[in-house]
């Protein structure tokens, strides 16, 4: 289970984009999981497992929060190893795009689509994990995919800013 931790917390992250919740679901799940551990039939779905486990804490969370917070008030921290600031700038727009495009989905959609897409689960697992049926993974997947894609497209055309340096004589 500890080797799955990175793994919890990506996810985690992916579907709260707070460190300190991340780190919390993912105690919370590890925790769980140590004590319901005679409730897994299958060693190899393991990682299915912890990540029902998981969603089910996270929607314990949101149960028990019963209001949101804004997407444009969370500030994601990324770090880079690009060789020059130019490329790190880059860098860090592009991941700062697609994460707020991530953050504007639906819920739903968003676990679908970092459980499908980032961490490759299979509709039939996404379906278990989530408790939903596997047309609806696939429809929430259609429209997170459909909604990034829109969303980038429309990023992508606005003009660029002015450069941030001036001449000086």
């Amino acid at each position: 289970m500890e080797a799955l931790r990175p793994v919890l917390y990506r996810i985690a992250y992916a579907w709260c984009h707070d460190a300190a919740l991340a780190d919390d679901l993912v105690q919370e799940t590890l925790s769980k999981a140590l004590t319901q551990r005679g409730q897994l039939r299958d060693e190899t779905s393991l990682k299915a497992w912890l990540v029902a486990i998981m969603n089910r804490c996270w929607l314990d969370h949101l149960r028990a929060r019963r209001d949101f917070e804004d997407v444009e008030d969370w500030q994601d921290e990324l770090e880079s190893s690009a060789d020059t600031p130019e490329a790190s700038c880059d860098r860090k727009q592009v991941i700062a795009c697609v994460r707020s495009a991530v953050a504007n989905l639906p819920i739903g959609q968003r676990q679908v689509l970092t459980l499908v897409d980032l961490e490759e689960f299979g509709y039939a697992e996404v379906a278990t994990i989530l408790n939903i049926p596997v047309g609806t993974v696939m429809s929430r997947l259609s429209r997170a995919r459909a909604s990034l894609k829109v969303f980038l497209d429309s990023a992508m055309q606005q003009p660029a800013t002015q450069p941030l340096l001036r001449r000086v004589k």
